[in-house]
């Protein structure tokens, strides 16, 4: 292969982001080039700039481009991005998501999609459907994320789910659980976004706020990542009701774990998800993002995109990397 030249992309160091035209050529050995499109700012990568975990380089893993090389080469693809090394008894059990070894795209050890291209292995990739337009593709690993629940959790046997936040992961959330029949609540701040969701969810402006009537849900999910919601999750769940914990936090969780004993109340950990039944949902028209997009900015203004992403108030910010 021809040695390639240096690309264009935003850098995170020492918690100051700077857009770089000397990066490096981010492909390895035996892994697939993608010339990056489109990439959309998470509330991950917010808490990277902010000094979570203390990443350096170039951030980003929500992310739609077009494969150079390998069995795609010249589709639409998106990517999972835990990055494994399919030798451990982790990979073995198909868990590569949780490979000791694992790199994370933009996240750990991995370079990431806020520049012009990125590497990741052919098996973490997935082609993208005609149907479904470069804006859309970027919510396919949140909307993975969400699906996860689906199979952490039996929901044939829940009724009604409380989805803390009205954010990006909270509304995907909702979404996927009134897919499944669940009558949804939204706790949120935002009413209006209800126009966003399905007839069987609805969401309540500053519920946990107050006072539970009852303890009237049997699931509940965690999506603000503020540490102190799980504690004022817990007394609006029913008694061998499940507590899902969609997002991670920067702070530890302040809990008192007696109630949780005592109502035997089930909490789940929940991170990154299968991307099949994501890219269905979208494709069939079972699951919609439409509204959710904010505001777009070249890469060139990918700083602005992260300040502008950061003051909150908003959906998804996009960043057009192809323009």
């Amino acid at each position: 292969m021809p040695e390639q030249k240096p690309m264009t992309g935003l850098f995170l160091a020492d918690g100051s982001l700077a857009l770089r035209e000397d990066l490096p050529h981010p492909e390895r050995p035996g892994e697939v080039l993608v010339q990056v499109r489109k990439v959309g700012v998470c509330s991950t990568d917010l808490a990277l700039a902010r000094g979570y975990m203390g990443f350096q380089g170039v951030p980003g893993h929500e992310f739609v481009g077009v494969a150079s090389n390998g069995p795609f080469a010249g589709q639409r693809v998106v990517g999972e991005i835990n990055a494994a090394c399919g030798q451990c008894d982790w990979c073995a059990r198909d868990l590569g998501r949780h490979c000791p070894e694992r790199t994370v795209l933009g996240i750990l050890n991995r370079s990431g999609a806020f520049a012009e291209r990125l590497s990741l292995p052919a098996e973490n990739l997935h082609p993208v459907p005609p149907e479904i337009d470069d804006d859309t593709a970027v919510f396919l690993e949140p909307l993975a994320a969400a699906f996860e629940i689906t199979e952490q959790v039996s929901l044939s046997s829940h009724r009604r789910a409380l989805v803390a936040g009205d954010g990006r992961l909270g509304l995907l959330c909702a979404k996927v659980l009134a897919l499944h029949g669940l009558d949804v609540v939204v706790a949120g701040h935002h009413p209006e976004r209800a126009e966003l969701l399905p007839k069987n969810a609805t969401i309540e402006k500053d519920l946990l706020d107050g006072k539970p009537r009852g303890r009237p849900f049997d699931l509940a999910v965690e999506a603000t990542g503020k540490p102190e919601v799980l504690a004022q999750l817990v007394p609006w769940v029913q008694p061998r009701g499940t507590i899902v914990l969609k997002t991670t936090a920067e702070r530890p969780a302040p809990l008192d774990l007696a109630p949780v004993v005592v109502d035997e109340i089930t909490l789940v950990g929940s991170r990154c998800g299968q991307f099949p039944p994501a890219i269905e949902a979208i494709r069939s028209g079972q699951v919609s993002v439409a509204g959710m997009v904010a505001a777009r900015y070249p890469l060139s203004e990918s700083p602005a995109a992260f300040q502008r992403a950061s003051q909150g108030g908003l959906l998804k910010v996009l960043v057009d990397v192809s323009t």
